[in-house]
Parts: C-alpha cells; structure tokens; sequence
C-alpha cells in the first residue's frame, strides 16, 4: 500500500471542522490513497470513537480512499497509554497515535518514553525534542516519529528528523488536519520533509513508505 498517505487527521468528532466523511472526499480530490482519522481520546471515548469510525470504510472505498481507522491518544497520565492502546486495537483500531510532548502544549513528562516502549502504538506525533533514548526505543518497536505541518508542533522538526537519521527512526510527514486549509497536497509534504533536513533520497523514502507493509511490521 504505497501512494500519498496522511497518518494524522481530526474531525469534529473531536476538535476538527469537518465531518469524517468530508475530510475523506477532499482528501481524495488531492489524490490520498489512505488517510487515517485520528481524533483525540482518553479513558472516556476511546471504544465509542473507533467503532464509531467503521460505518465510515464503504463510503471511503467509493472515494478511493483506504481508510484506517484510529486514534491519538491525547493529554493521558503516561502510565495510562498501554491500556489506552491495547483497548483502541481491541475495539478495531487499525493505528494508533500518540500525542507527544510538543513543546507548545502541557503534555505531561514521560508520555514520549511511554509511547515509544508501546509496541501497540503506531506513531508519536510532535514529539518535540524527544531524546535519543527514547529515539532508540521508538526504532527498537517499529514506532514512527512524525515530521509535521502544524504551527507549533513543528518547532522540533529538524531536531527529530535529525535524531531518526541516527537511530534508524521510521518518519512520516502528516498535517495534523483539523480544517481544509490544513491539507497537504504533495509538494508540500514534500517541502515539510526538505525542510526539515532529509535529503532527496531520504525524503523519496518517507513519501513512498508502504504503509500496510510498515504496519503489520
């Protein structure tokens, strides 16, 4: 499964503007061939989210859209994430995200060592400046670390692609979409990952990752 991918999207299911099956229509105009939607959970919503998010797959295939259904679990006590992770994949989840510690948000201490010693998590989104240590630990589990596109979260782009070159990271480039001006089309994906430091071959890697391979990792 290769081809424009977004591995972080929200909608108004939690604090996004569109409606799921919107942001899968104007994803598909752009030319995505899988999308994840990834709204905000916790304690509190995590089964309702996901199984709520399956009626969505027919009418993403109509879109020619593959849709992975998912979560980012948000502002949770670290110790927390296992739990919240094993129940997401349980209730169906096809990914799931962490949402790291991005240095423009109170995101607790140690929720980036937590996700990345969980082989049940998928991606740690704006991780901010993550250490090298929990870099090594992310590699060790197939985790992902994300370059991303969103104000803010982006501040630490340089230093987590840096780090991922080190330590044989995966990385993927996401918008965090909340809205339609949000959206990426490839170029700018493709300037995220220049702008960041990865080089044109590095780059080729990170927009061509197959995802259906890299998840079943």
């Amino acid at each position: 499964m290769t081809g424009l991918y977004d591995l972080h999207t929200h909608t108004l299911v939690s604090d996004g503007e569109m409606l799921p099956v919107e942001l899968i229509r104007r994803m598909s105009v752009i030319g995505y061939t899988t999308v994840a939607i990834t709204d905000h959970v916790d304690a509190t919503n995590t089964r309702a989210v996901v199984e709520n998010l399956q009626v969505l797959r027919t009418s993403s295939g109509h879109f020619g859209v593959h849709l992975l259904c998912g979560v980012e679990i948000t502002h949770v006590p670290p110790v927390e994430i296992p739990s919240l992770a094993e129940l997401a994949k349980n209730s169906g989840a096809d990914i799931v995200l962490v949402h790291g510690e991005t240095l423009v948000e109170p995101v607790a201490p140690g929720t980036n060592h937590a996700a990345c010693t969980c082989p049940l998590v998928d991606v740690l989104a704006h991780p901010g400046l993550i250490t090298a240590s929990d870099m090594k630990l992310a590699a060790k589990n197939g985790i992902a670390l994300e370059l991303t596109s969103r104000g803010g979260h982006n501040r630490a782009n340089g230093h987590v692609a840096k780090l991922a070159r080190e330590h044989g990271c995966t990385l993927v480039v996401d918008s965090d979409a909340h809205a339609p001006h949000d959206l990426l089309d490839e170029r700018a994906r493709i300037s995220i990952a220049r702008g960041a430091g990865l080089d044109e071959e590095e780059c080729r890697q990170v927009m061509s990752l197959n995802i259906k391979q890299w998840l079943s990792r």
